[in-house]
Formats: structure tokens, C-alpha cells, sequence
């Protein structure tokens, strides 16, 4: 867990052997539950050049939000750049790749659309 950069709202739950990292900016609202094994990444490590092993490359950092009222599932990835919105549901083992709407639940690899999550919505 790296806590520089990360800004918590009040009511967070982070189940065990979650990865946060707040390198580029992590912003989790109110009211979320994070299940066990989640992996919230920030940045990825840089590859584009060929003869600089990707170690020494650096990273891309890009901020991820958390809306209010979410749920991540167990094993759940959310990479950088990410806003997953309020009220959202992201299944189990997904990996959130483009942002979440609000009220929606995804899963899959990489994450998608299921349905939302009140009826009126999914007419």
C-alpha cells in the first residue's frame, strides 16, 4: 500500500491482501466496499523502449476515482486512469480498464457492461 496520494472518504472498507497504490492520485468516496484481493493501481511500468529493460523505464501514472456507494468483488483490478461511478457493482476477478457509469454493474476481462442496477435503467 502506498498511502501518498490517496484521499479516503468516511465508511471505506479495504478487505485483506488489497493493493492500493496512490502514486498517481487515488480518490475513494464514501461509503465503499473493497473485497479481498483487490488491486488498485495507479500507474504501470513503462515499456516502449527496446533497449532499456523495463525496469529502468519509469511509470505512467494516472489518478483513479472511486465514486460513493461502490462495491469491488474479490480479485477485482482497476488500472490507471479509471473513474468507476457512484452506486457501481464490479463482479468478481473483473479488470476495469475504461470507466464505470453510474448505477452499472460490470464484469469480465476486461470489464464490461452487465446491466444497471435499478430497473427503470435497463429499459
Amino acid at each position: 500500500m502506498s498511502p501518498a496520494g490517496i484521499e479516503l472518504g468516511n465508511c471505506v472498507t479495504i478487505n485483506r491482501n488489497s493493493t492500493i497504490s496512490g502514486q498517481g492520485g487515488l480518490k475513494i468516496g464514501d461509503n465503499v466496499m473493497i473485497a479481498s484481493n483487490c488491486s488498485i493501481l495507479t500507474s504501470h511500468h513503462k515499456f516502449e523502449k527496446k533497449d532499456i529493460p523495463m525496469m529502468f523505464q519509469g511509470e505512467n501514472k494516472k489518478s483513479i476515482v472511486i465514486e460513493d456507494d461502490v462495491w469491488l468483488g474479490v480479485n477485482v483490478v482497476v488500472s490507471p486512469g479509471v473513474t468507476i461511478g457512484r452506486g457501481a457493482i464490479v463482479g468478481a476477478n473483473a479488470v476495469v480498464t475504461k470507466n464505470v457509469e453510474p448505477y452499472s454493474i460490470v464484469g469480465g476481462v476486461p470489464a464490461r457492461f452487465i446491466k444497471n442496477r435499478f430497473a427503470e435503467n435497463n429499459k
